[in-house]
């Protein structure tokens, strides 16, 4: 099979060039700058990229590489921080700009019959970077350049190796994916034979190898993340696998039904139903920090897993639907920490499993569609919005009550309802209800009223990596508003969220 190599240098989008070649049908996997270069060698890599980072070449202490690795022989393509490495390493210049660079600019392609840039206009390019190349190695030409960065891009023809100044994988730059196809057909000379099959195919028999015939312990949250990792390892040792699904009282309204009415037709598994609710909301009486909310939750979602799991625990592997954003914004290397997800917090020490297998934690949120519809998960369910593990613990903000959940739900199932009467769902990538820790002055009939505001949260995005609130036309949003307010109890003023990702999140806690 042809691989690329991302090499991880430290960037926040480096687990999203890896996407941008699977996208080409090129198998592509990351591994740390600490790797080896031996085992580097004994891959057969077709190409070779090296990713972004935060830091400064010329810093000793930053990530930096064998010089070795490109007298391999094998096309190497460095991004931002990879292409002033590339530089640094074969004795060119490097050096804090007089004017950074951050967001859309302006690139004007130098060399118009650079392989790398074939058929690729003057165009805008995403840029992220303080340092700047100021003199080109031996052996390199520059191929494209900005106002304020006079090396935009930089190549070594004879010896196959290229390096832009900015995030081709980024969907800001207007270009940038027939950049990295140049790069992966024309320069590495892959053939495009990778399909989403062979990711399941490989996945099952490698879990069927891992696994043997150990027992497999899942939570099942009845989100499309944990339902794929469940279709996969049924698929793989079928009822070896138990799935536990703790009703925490949080989940949408009438969804811990739906959920045990689904799995236990779908899938040849031991499925196991915890129901709890007045459990959580003693633990989270009085908390009010989001953080502090989701380690809670975490964790007696793990206590109540594991007491209700524990005489069946004897070896065996503890599976989890982790995916990429989980990974990356609960801190991953050098990645600044965003928030703790989950399936991040520690199990209880007394619990031994073999390992922890996370069959989906390289892909993202619409590479896993994919994969469950190959499965053949109804498409109701591999398109289910999607829901954060705590539930609505995390879109509740302020104290979690009883009576909180139940306006949230309700107010919840009203938009969920109006959006798929709209026709506009499969236009929206995430949508929901929050319930803000605001109380607001509001007549109905004749009286005055002080009750709670309901915020409406819908994005749209192709990787969760960045998003942008949804263009919901108005009186879509009158709709939902005016059912809300009267339906749900409690509730006398609703507004939308019209922020983007970044600077906010896509989750308001």
């Amino acid at each position: 099979m042809e691989k690329i190599l991302v090499l991880d240098f430290g960037g926040q989008y480096n687990q999203l060039i890896a996407r941008r070649v699977r996208d080409n049908n090129v198998y592509a996997e990351i591994k740390p700058y600490t790797a080896n270069l031996e085992e580097i060698k004994s891959e057969n890599y077709k190409g070779i990229i090296f990713t972004g980072g935060p830091n400064s070449v010329y810093d000793m202490s930053s990530p930096h590489y064998d010089k070795e690795i490109l007298s391999l022989n094998i096309p190497v393509l460095g991004i931002c921080y990879g292409c002033q490495l590339i530089c640094y390493m074969r004795g060119g210049k490097v050096e804090t700009a007089d004017l950074s660079e951050y967001g859309k600019i302006d690139m004007s392609v130098d060399k118009k019959d650079s392989v790398l840039f074939e058929n690729v206009p003057d165009s805008v390019v995403w840029m992220s970077h303080t340092d700047r190349i100021t003199q080109v190695p031996n052996g390199f030409e520059i191929t494209a350049h900005s106002d304020n960065c006079p090396v935009a891009a930089m190549e070594n023809t004879d010896e196959n190796i290229y390096a832009v100044q900015f995030h081709p994988e980024v969907t800001h730059s207007e270009f940038g994916d027939k950049i990295l196809s140049n790069f992966i057909f024309n320069v590495c000379g892959c053939k495009g034979d990778w399909k989403m099959e062979s990711f399941i195919d490989n996945t099952v028999d490698s879990l069927r190898d891992k696994i043997g015939n150990k027992k497999v312990v899942l939570g099942l949250s009845g989100g499309v993340d944990s339902s794929v990792a469940a279709a996969l390892l049924s698929k793989a040792v079928g009822n070896q696998l138990t799935c536990v699904f703790v009703d925490q009282g949080l989940m949408r309204k009438d969804e811990g039904d739906f959920v045990e009415n689904t799995f236990t037709k779908l899938f040849d598994m031991n499925f196991v139903r915890v129901n709890c609710g007045d459990e959580f909301i003693s633990k989270l009486k009085g908390v009010v920090d989001p953080e502090e909310k989701r380690k809670i939750i975490g964790t007696e979602f793990y206590n109540v897993f594991w007491n209700k799991i524990r005489e069946e625990a004897n070896g065996g592997f503890f599976a989890q639907g982790t995916i990429y954003p989980d990974c990356i914004e609960s801190g991953k290397g050098d990645a600044d920490k965003i928030k703790t997800h989950h399936n991040k917090v520690k199990m209880p020490d007394d619990i031994k499993f073999d390992d922890v297998i996370e069959p989906l934690c390289d892909l993202f949120k619409d590479e896993v569609r994919k994969v469950g519809e190959l499965l053949g998960i109804p498409k109701e369910l591999v398109w289910r919005q999607p829901f954060p593990g705590p539930g609505l613990g995390v879109r509740i903000i302020g104290e979690i009550t009883d009576e909180k959940v139940k306006i949230l739900q309700d107010a919840d199932a009203v938009l969920r309802d109006e959006i798929k009467r709209s026709g506009i769902e499969q236009q929206l990538s995430q949508f929901f209800a929050v319930l803000t820790d605001v109380k607001t002055v509001g007549v109905m009939g004749d009286h005055r009223t002080y009750d709670n505001l309901i915020a409406i949260r819908a994005v749209t995005t192709d990787d969760f990596m960045t998003a942008d609130f949804a263009k919901i036309p108005y009186d879509i949003l009158a709709r939902v508003s005016n059912r809300i307010i009267n339906e749900c109890t409690g509730v006398n003023r609703v507004v939308y969220d019209i922020t983007s990702k970044p600077p906010g999140t896509v989750e308001w806690a």
